[in-house]
């Protein structure tokens, strides 16, 4: 039996752990895929105070160490049910773990287009992730599709390796860093593609191109590329919890800046509840708060 179970092993979740451990308490964190999040799969950090500049894989082992060397414990398996009671209850890769508190830090997953064929092309043209595969472009025309930072980033991060780089976003202003704006447009590879989406994905085995649909005039022109990264967003992964926790109604966790639940003991931290601001100082900040909750809980 553990004092405190956290499901989610990026930043929120390690935070929580780092926290809890230094109070006293015995942590098991559940992990699905590895650790870090979504945070490893970013090149370079340059917003989280006090560190000038470090890779998102350099953070998030330093943050996994950190709470190795205290004594967390951490399962890879996935959550599939949590129960409520005097002693809570996990249940991940067909067994069941008893606990006095549950800190939720799930995180979210990559916002899908939703166009046809897009999930068979993966792989052959679409990614979620330009860090992961844009190696692969090397010389090669793509697009971005998205207008916050995650796309500024990914553009930026492709224009070292492609020979074009469209950025489309359908809007007329990005909801990213200006700074970042301005990078991009300075770079003689990239071209803005505004007030337009992406309406269909072109080619068979292979992407050769994308439809973009202009929002104003209804105009539709073909982009010839070889990549479109996509970028839109993100989708909380809360599913498993639904039955015992309220959700908002797009599926965030509702808590406030306490990180407490409709239920007492079950905490949440980080992009997975409803939250004005996500960034990496937020989640941390979150896994913070969580944790010394749920240390108080239990007393």
């Amino acid at each position: 039996m553990t004092d405190i179970i956290i499901i989610g092993a990026g930043t929120a979740g390690l935070s929580a752990a780092i926290y809890a451990l230094r109070a006293g308490k015995s942590v098991l964190l559940f992990e699905q895929l590895s650790y870090g999040g979504q945070i490893v799969n970013t090149p370079e950090i340059e917003n989280y105070p006090g560190i000038k500049n470090i890779s998102g894989f350099d953070f998030a082992t330093g943050l996994y160490e950190q709470a190795e060397a205290l004594g967390a414990k951490v399962e890879y398996a996935q959550v599939t049910s949590i129960e409520d009671g005097d002693l809570k209850k996990v249940t991940a890769g067909g067994k069941t773990y008893e606990t006095k508190a549950i800190i939720l830090a799930t995180g979210a997953k990559n916002r899908p287009l939703g166009l046809e064929k897009e999930t068979e092309l993966i792989g052959s043209g679409i990614s979620y992730c330009a860090t992961c595969d844009g190696a692969f472009y090397k010389n090669r025309p793509v697009a971005v599709n998205g207008g916050g930072n995650t796309a500024l980033e990914d553009a930026l991060f492709l224009s070292n390796y492609c020979s074009k780089v469209y950025l489309i976003h359908r809007r007329d202003e990005f909801r990213g860093e200006v700074k970042l704006v301005n990078r991009l447009k300075e770079k003689e590879n990239v071209e803005f593609i505004l007030n337009a989406t992406v309406t269909a994905l072109l080619g068979d085995d292979m992407l050769t191109g994308i439809e973009v649909t202009d929002k104003i005039s209804g105009d539709k022109k073909t982009v010839t590329v070889d990549g479109l990264f996509i970028a839109i967003g993100q989708i909380p992964e809360n599913a498993a919890f639904a039955p015992l926790i309220t959700l908002d109604p797009a599926g965030y966790i509702t808590a406030g800046e306490d990180c407490k639940t409709n239920v007492k003991g079950i905490f949440v931290a980080g992009d997975c509840r409803t939250k004005t601001v996500r960034q990496l100082t937020t989640a941390a900040a979150d896994g913070a708060v969580a944790a010394l909750a749920a240390c108080a809980y239990i007393g």
